[in-house]
């Protein structure tokens, strides 16, 4: 088998399948590594997203990861590719859909259409709101763009200069709406921690569609808790891997599951149809590259 593909989901495989080469081999299967019970690799490629973890004893040609980012795959000895490109459109529009759906109160009053009543459901309006965006690369850039098509005022945080219109000091007391969408990297793990939000204003939503470790959970609950934030969204989670075996496995709960004003989706902000096609294909030509070049098109490193 010339490549095996874990975690690939319907949509995506059969995408995959179409794509791919006649004359290439390929396995698929929707669960992780782990939930697989591979002793072994079953190709000298394989391909993941983020919840799998290569056992260290497995010896690969390389790995492509199906990711736009790669922190996942940090200390593997061997080539590893991610997809930069292919869901920066998708994902911006999930935070946009998370912070409309929190600031109209969605999970209220979808409850509350089992009584038709509008008691404790005022929303409020985008326009005018003050939005950071905390992150300002590929994906954090568009979410900038959708902000101001919505007649948002809005300033970005980002370690590039150029990309920034404020500090994270002056930002998060001016912020109605924080957005997270930074790269995690070594040194920023827990960043939106309880110290950090509690010097945004009080009230203030929390957006995170980046990476869980980012916001630790919880400091989330406390600051809930205190009614210090008015509500969160995320589509990603502390340890995800695990809590997602956990979950699938039916053997696991959620800490901010149930309350009216967090939303919570399973990694699922870039999923549209666009971008699994963007991502099939770009998975495609990665995996052709290294199978017939030896190279990655998007290298890690």
């Amino acid at each position: 088998m010339d490549v095996f593909f874990y975690e690939a989901f319907a949509e995506e495989a059969a995408e995959l399948r179409r794509l791919l080469p006649a004359e290439m081999r390929a396995g698929f299967t929707g669960q992780t590594i782990q939930e697989a019970g591979h002793a072994e690799p079953p190709a000298r490629l394989i391909s993941i997203r983020t919840q799998s973890r290569v056992p260290v004893r497995w010896k690969l040609a390389g790995l492509v990861s199906r990711t736009t980012g790669y922190d996942h795959l940090t200390g593997l000895p061997f080539p590893c590719g991610y997809l930069p490109l292919y869901c920066s459109r998708a994902v911006a529009e999930q935070a946009m859909m998370f912070w409309m759906a929190l600031l109209r109160k969605l999970p209220a009053q979808m409850e509350h259409f089992a009584t038709f009543n509008r008691d404790h459901l005022t929303g409020s309006e985008c326009a005018g709101k003050k939005l950071l965006v905390v992150g300002a690369g590929h994906i954090g850039s568009e979410v900038v763009k959708i902000g101001r098509g919505l007649d948002m005022e809005v300033r970005r945080v980002d370690i590039i200069p150029d990309r920034s219109d404020t500090g994270i000091e002056a930002g998060l007391p001016w912020a109605n709406i924080i957005v997270c969408a930074m790269n995690l990297t070594a040194v920023n793990a827990g960043y939106f921690d309880y110290r950090r939000l509690k010097q945004a204003r009080p009230g203030v939503l929390f957006v995170n569609i980046a990476r869980g470790e980012l916001s630790p959970t919880a400091d989330l609950v406390r600051l809930l808790d205190e009614g210090h934030l008015a509500g969160v969204a995320l589509d990603v989670y502390e340890d995800e891997s695990r809590l997602a075996n956990a979950m699938r496995a039916g053997n696991a709960s959620f800490p901010l599951m149930g309350r009216p004003n967090v939303i919570l989706t399973p990694h699922n902000a870039f999923n549209t149809a666009e971008a699994v096609e963007r991502k099939s294909r770009q998975t495609i030509e990665q995996v052709v590259a290294f199978l017939r070049e030896g190279r990655m098109l998007w290298p890690v490193g």
